[in-house]
């Protein structure tokens, strides 16, 4: 009976690791691919990307081109 509920806890501990690893890695290619729509940013403002250089319409700065490398660790 022990035996049978030791490997029973060990299966489900097993499994959800598993799982939560999976929506894990989900999570980051989704954000991943949302953080490249816009090459040009405002230094003030990160979250707004656009498409073309300008001005950033909540201060008035200038946009800059957005380093869209990868770093590989």
């Amino acid at each position: 009976m022990k035996k049978s509920f030791i490997i029973l806890a060990l299966a489900c501990f097993a499994l959800g690791a598993c799982n939560s690893s999976v929506k894990n890695t989900g999570k980051a290619d989704s954000a991943a691919t949302a953080k490249k729509k816009g090459k040009y940013t405002c230094t003030m403002h990160p979250d707004l990307t656009f498409d073309k250089p300008g001005t950033c319409p909540k201060c008035g700065m200038a946009l800059v081109e957005r380093d869209t490398t990868e770093d590989k660790k």
